[in-house]
């Protein structure tokens, strides 16, 4: 590895820590730590754990620093990188038939059209990987600093299947790097997301049961539909899933719930909650889900709403305030947006709210979760209504940490346009009442 790829610029140093009290500065470089060169963000975590620490730095003028740390296990030295990883970003391999990016229309940010299959940010972000990007180094690091959960995108156990899906002819044999992780006791997590007539029916009855040499070690796997958009000319010929599918997949991943809760006591295997509203069925109950180790993939996000929404109502005690607002969301949730503002209405009688569903005309009426809805979209749908005091938005619609929407249309924009202030939701169900009722306290609590 060439000596450049193993300095890491210091972006920021937290004022009061101990890299301030060395005097280090936003500029100097990191060199080793204990004499070991740092590769990215998980060597220096892991290095920089210890009580005593030696830690090479060169500063701006060139001259080089080495420094003595004394201090608590695992106390942040407090640096602040330039990239966060400490690394490059490992982009994709595969060609992946069901690939969601692959599917997104030109002219839109550099950003979105990146393709990450990179394991560390399946640590840092929770992000899925298929195993094919790791070499056996990798797999290394991860059971020396013992990392975990691993998120992985299983797709198909039949090694065959897997690489037919991948695009890659290798996709087969990386399932043999699940069988390190297991034997290093790595705590994993998995993916599949469902093409129809390629991994479905008999090949998911294989998977699920094939994914069954993993457990204790494998906590979850969810099952998800596969996300066709409108742009998909030139690609991989893809089904979208009908009403009775989503039923016949329902029926499959509940009797193999039922196989691993009597077994094993976890359900493992959970269905996305799109199959749900594709099938015409209410979500399952709280302790189906083993503790909601998969939200961020779309599993039990609407089950968790419902349970906070009704645990906050029954702390509250109503009142009269008068106030209307709205609320845009996706196809998925609107439903069940509705059902609690009726059930908060019924406590609060002088509030009125008003749900507009969004068709995402962007991407395609299938896509039906509210984080792909555009700018463009709420506006073109939302031009002419009835929109109260505020219009409210959940935070996933809008980009991390940013208030802008995929296609780059500002919460300031949508603001100007509808003539109305925008408040943007916080995903916990306390944060969604105290938004209706427009106040960040618990309204009339007992």
């Amino acid at each position: 590895m060439k000596k450049k790829e193993l300095e890491h610029i210091i972006k920021a140093v937290e004022p009061g820590s101990i890299a301030w009290e060395l005097e280090l500065e936003p500029g100097d470089v990191l060199l080793s730590v204990n004499g070991e060169a740092v590769e990215d963000i998980f060597d220096y975590q892991y290095l920089t754990n210890e009580e005593y620490l030696e830690i090479l730095v060169r500063k701006a003028d060139g001259e080089e620093w080495e420094l003595e740390i004394e201090k608590e296990y695992e106390e942040d030295l407090g640096l602040v990188f330039e990239n966060g990883l400490m690394d490059e970003y490992r982009s994709c391999r595969n060609k992946c038939i069901f690939c969601f990016i692959d599917q997104m229309p030109p002219g839109m940010r550099d950003t979105l059209y990146f393709k990450d299959d990179d394991s560390r940010l399946s640590f840092l972000q929770g992000n899925y990987v298929t195993l094919t990007n790791m070499s056996d180094h990798d797999i290394d690091r991860i059971i020396r600093y013992h990392l975990e959960p691993i998120n992985i995108s299983f797709q198909a156990m039949n090694p065959s299947l897997r690489c037919k899906m991948l695009n890659n002819r290798f996709a087969g044999d990386a399932l043999a790097k699940v069988e390190r992780l297991f034997e290093a006791g790595i705590e994993m997590n998995g993916q599949i997301v469902l093409c129809k007539g390629i991994n479905d029916g008999r090949e998911l009855e294989y998977s699920l049961k094939a994914l069954e040499k993993y457990v204790p070690h494998l906590k979850s796997v969810s099952v998800v539909p596969v996300g066709l958009t409108r742009f998909r000319e030139g690609l991989y010929p893809l089904e979208p899933f009908e009403r009775e599918d989503a039923e016949a997949v329902l029926e499959q991943i509940e009797r193999w719930q039922a196989y691993y809760w009597n077994r094993y006591g976890t359900h493992l295997v959970h269905a996305g909650d799109e199959w749900y509203l594709l099938a015409g069925r209410e979500v399952p109950a709280e302790e189906s889900y083993d503790g909601y180790l998969q939200l961020e993939n779309g599993v039990g996000m609407v089950r968790l709403l419902l349970e906070e929404v009704h645990a906050c109502l029954k702390e509250m005690e109503g009142d009269g305030r008068k106030r209307r607002v709205s609320i845009a969301t996706g196809k998925l949730a609107a439903s069940y947006i509705r059902r609690l503002t009726e059930e908060i209405g019924k406590r609060f009688p002088g509030l009125t709210v008003c749900v507009y569903q969004i068709e995402n005309r962007f991407f395609g009426e299938r896509i039906t979760v509210a984080g792909l809805i555009t700018g463009g979209d709420l506006l073109e749908q939302l031009r002419g209504k009835e929109l109260g005091e505020a219009l409210l938005l959940p935070c996933n619609m809008l980009r991390s940490g940013e208030r802008v929407f995929l296609d780059d249309v500002t919460v300031e924009d949508v603001e100007k346009a509808l003539q109305i202030p925008v408040h943007i939701v916080k995903s916990s169900g306390r944060s969604f009442v105290e938004a209706v009722l427009g106040s960040e306290e618990k309204a009339g609590s007992v």
